[in-house]
């Protein structure tokens, strides 16, 4: 890190040269010290606007005594940059340029930062020589070279698609080989690469492909919004979704009816599955690429969002021997992350847990995992009523859709099993009332249900660009009404890291059930929805939307989230 005397420096030949004034250079460092110094004087200049990335890295290098670079993709030899693991060269803005005669050059964002260059030289066995350049620099080349290196099936990343690229695949194409043909071009490969690449990295869930009148427009869905990230030119749509649809392998010669298919990558050794959609429109096939990144499927449960005593009681409910738990939301609300990371935690060498899903969406070491496949009659019914002769101790079916499973998993609870489960409904009472609908016997059910999570995603603060702000009498009120005094509420500003959205990633908030004596007797004789939630709450139930307003308080996530996500 940078030591405050050499902060002041770095100020002061700002000003000498010019760049800032010494009033401006006085308004930084006091921002600075307002964000606790969470951020060096160089960033907090850039954010402020009163000087470029590049001008403060020029002067950081003459402070410093290393040269300045402006690096490029066609500076950087691609066979030293594998030298790094990538995720170092990302976390710490650092790039291996060349190496010559047992010396690497090392383009560095940091230059003050001599454990880095130590751990650098440690880390290759070479000297290193420390050239400075821009963060902006070093990103944009290592996302030029690091996918051909690190990436199967996305191997050529899109460098820059100029117009006499494009101009490859501006025909109108019917032949099913020229089609084809078309579809391997370098172009198309580059910008359909370029699009998985960029989806995963900015942490995607979905990329939508989407042909209009005159353009192709390509969204890519970002902690639950959608947001516009290319416009290509609309001749360009037949031939980028036949390539979608031969990596997925799907019928290119069918484009009146839709079609399901998958394509399975390697990013940085981890395994991302893409699930792909077509459906015919009025302009052209839209294409729908949902982005599976096991890499975020797995966590403990701690970092799933649960208030320490949810946890707590969660944690109790899955201790139990037997009985159904389940978990209910939305799609895309991360019951499956939820289950996923429940089942992990009771894994054991001594249990035989088995599961049952549609499809199979990450690996569990030590369980017994099953993919059902309706078009052979093999269904979640079949596939429960198997497992059961299989000695199980852990069953967990990806859902419950129809009577026939909801009476095998209630039975299987009743015997002595552990059963997990999801079910599509609004809050955990209804999880309830849905079974009850589809047929369960009510006292079977009142005997077997262990526990009930509901479960939403909102976004939380971004927590480069928050700030506290005085909400309106009203806002301030509904928070208030529910988790007591508050004594500042926050929201994002927008910057370059959020997308100017104020936010960045996404956090449960939850509603935990679980059933007393008294909620059970209530359960026998079939409730309907109100006369369930009033009992639900009597028996501790805390709704959704204090939970929400819980991490509202806590500066995690805004009002507006918390409505939007818990209605009612």
């Amino acid at each position: 890190m940078i030591s405050n005397e050499m902060k002041l420096q770095l100020g002061e030949l700002l000003v000498a040269e010019g760049v800032i004034t010494a009033e401006q250079l006085a308004a930084a460092l006091a921002r600075q010290r307002e964000s606790g110094h969470r951020q060096l004087l160089g960033e907090v200049l850039v954010a402020m606007k009163l000087a470029s990335e590049e001008q403060v890295m020029m002067s950081l290098a003459r402070c410093y005594g290393v040269p300045f670079v402006r690096v490029s993709p066609k500076v950087a030899d691609p066979t030293v940059i594998q030298l790094l693991p990538r995720e170092f060269e990302e976390k710490h803005a650092v790039l291996p340029l060349f190496k010559v005669r047992g010396v690497l050059t090392l383009a560095v964002a940091e230059p003050s930062n001599v454990f880095l260059v130590e751990e650098v030289a440690r880390t290759t066995g070479l000297e290193v020589q420390v050239v400075a350049t821009t963060t902006r620099d070093v990103r944009a080349t290592l996302e030029t070279h690091l996918p051909s290196a690190n990436v199967f099936v996305i191997d050529d990343i899109l460098e820059d698609v100029q117009d006499s690229d494009v101009a490859l695949v501006e025909e109108v194409i019917e032949d099913i080989t020229d089609l084809e043909a078309a579809a391997g071009n370098s172009p198309v490969i580059k910008m359909v690469n370029y699009l998985i690449y960029s989806a995963v990295r900015e942490s995607a869930s979905d990329i939508h492909i989407e042909p209009g009148e005159n353009i192709l427009r390509v969204r890519f869905r970002v902690d639950g919004r959608l947001f516009e990230k290319i416009r290509l030119p609309m001749k360009m749509a037949p031939a980028i979704t036949s390539r979608i649809k031969i990596m997925s392998r799907l019928n290119i010669s069918e484009r009146r009816l839709p079609q399901d298919g998958g394509i399975h990558v390697l990013m940085d050794s981890q395994p991302i599955d893409l699930r792909v959609s077509t459906m015919p429109g009025n302009h052209g096939e839209k294409v729908v690429i949902r982005i599976i990144d096991t890499r975020n499927i797995l966590v403990n449960l701690e970092r799933l969002g649960f208030s320490y005593d949810l946890l707590r009681a969660y944690r109790k409910c899955i201790a139990k021997p037997h009985g159904i738990v389940l978990v209910t939301g939305p799609t895309g609300s991360g019951k499956s992350t939820t289950l996923y990371s429940t089942l992990a935690e009771v894994s054991s060498d001594e249990l035989n847990i088995c599961t049952v899903e549609d499809p199979v969406e990450y690996n569990l070491a030590g369980v017994n995992q099953f993919q059902v496949n309706e078009k052979i009659g093999f269904t979640f019914a079949k596939a429960m009523r198997s497992l059961l002769r299989q000695d199980p101790d852990i069953l967990m079916i990806g859902e419950i859709r129809d009577m026939e499973t909801a009476r095998i998993a209630v039975q299987a609870a009743l015997t002595g099993h552990q059963v997990f489960s999801t079910l599509h409904t609004n809050d955990a009472p209804g999880a309830i009332t849905r079974l009850l609908n589809i047929g369960v016997e009510p006292f079977l059910l009142a005997a077997s249900i262990e526990g009930v999570v509901a479960q939403r995603l909102v976004r939380k603060i971004c927590t480069n660009c928050k700030e506290p702000y005085d909400p309106p009498v009203n806002i301030r009120r509904a928070v208030e009404r529910v988790v007591g005094d508050v004594e500042s509420l926050y929201q994002g500003r927008g910057c370059e890291k959020c997308r100017q959205s104020g936010y960045s990633g996404r956090i449960a908030i939850h509603e935990l059930l679980i059933p007393t004596d008294e909620l059970r007797e209530k359960i026998t004789v079939s409730p309907d929805i109100t006369e369930l939630h009033h009992a639900a709450l009597a028996a501790g139930m805390i709704p959704l939307r204090n939970d929400g307003m819980a991490k509202v308080k806590a500066g995690i996530t805004t009002v507006e989230e918390v409505f939007r996500a818990a209605a009612g």
